[in-house]
């Protein structure tokens, strides 16, 4: 039995999910394929059945998490959980060749022809054992692009039944405009990284293109790796000179007028923008996974959001 959380459109398509998505990154226990074991194989169950009760109903992925253990994991859990796959909104990414694919010289690169798209989507359907993908994401665009390319194997992949509705990850507001107007379907998210910690998506125009076109966006990290809520565990390069000291005094003001957690307030900060903006959820911790639930049902007043924007920035709004 599920507990029920808040539920929004997801862009322009039929679909509605939870406020808050579950991501499935660490569910494996490790990036290594060769590091899972079958303790790291039932956590990582466990996490995505807490998520499932606690009231989410969009699962996100990616083939190269844990070199596609973490789809095979959450395939796992659907066939476990009676009802599960036709109650949630089952969501995988690909495009991303690792190195030594298919030779042992070829680099890491992002591959967006047709004939990849359609393999990596089709592979990725074998790992989750599912007949249909809900949502299918571009995970890094790749420099070579082609749109038609692109808009070719979507509309294959539409037409086979093998993927419900499309969307992009970390894309430049002008790439997924160059892909829509390509496209013959919407496409209906955009994920990308924003917490309090990483503001860029409010000034680069992806949340405002994200209202224009009735895309919603996915925030990645949006706990900032943990480094917001207190967890943090295998941070990016790039999360690693995060200035989360300019404005964690101010949140945790804010958590304890509130009477909640600094997370549940980082998540609901969030929550509060018009765009719809949807948290993905990564910690593997079922605690913690109930405890972000509560971010739904809080509502800041502006001068609170504003509050936090400011010890965000760190300086004032212009």
């Amino acid at each position: 039995m599920t507990e029920t959380m808040q539920t929004s459109a997801l862009g322009a398509s039929h679909l509605t999910s939870s406020r808050l998505a579950y991501g499935c990154w660490r569910v494996a226990g490790t990036w290594n394929p060769a590091e899972v074991t079958d303790a790291s194989r039932a956590a990582g169950r466990r996490a995505i059945i807490a998520a499932y009760e606690a009231g989410y109903t969009l699962f996100d992925n990616a083939d190269i998490y844990c070199g596609g253990e973490a789809e095979r994991i959450l395939g796992e859990v659907l066939k476990q959980v009676s009802g599960m796959r036709d109650r949630v909104v089952l969501t995988t990414k690909g495009g991303i060749r690792p190195g030594g694919d298919p030779r042992p010289d070829s680099p890491g690169r992002y591959d967006f022809s047709a004939a990849y798209i359609t393999a990596a989507c089709e592979q990725s359907l074998r790992r989750l054992d599912v007949g249909t993908i809900d949502l299918y994401l571009l995970h890094r665009p790749d420099y070579l692009a082609d749109p038609e390319e692109v808009a070719r194997a979507f509309s294959q992949l539409k037409a086979a039944g093998k993927v419900r509705h499309f969307g992009v990850s970390n894309f430049r507001p002008t790439l997924l405009t160059a892909l829509q107007v390509t496209c013959p379907m919407p496409l209906v998210a955009h994920q990308v990284e924003i917490s309090m910690a990483k503001l860029d998506a409010f000034t680069d125009g992806t949340l405002d293109q994200c209202l224009i076109e009735r895309i919603t966006p996915m925030a990645w990290s949006p706990l900032a790796a943990g480094l917001i809520g207190g967890g943090a565990t295998r941070l990016l390069p790039s999360q690693k000179t995060y200035r989360t000291d300019l404005f964690l005094p101010t949140l945790d003001a804010v958590a304890e007028a509130r009477g909640v957690s600094r997370t549940v307030v980082a998540l609901a900060w969030l929550l509060k923008h018009p765009a719809k903006i949807q948290p993905i959820i990564g910690t593997i911790n079922p605690d913690r996974i109930r405890e972000a639930t509560k971010a739904a049902a809080l509502d800041l007043t502006r001068e609170e959001w504003y509050r936090l924007l400011v010890a965000a920035r760190g300086e004032p709004v212009p």
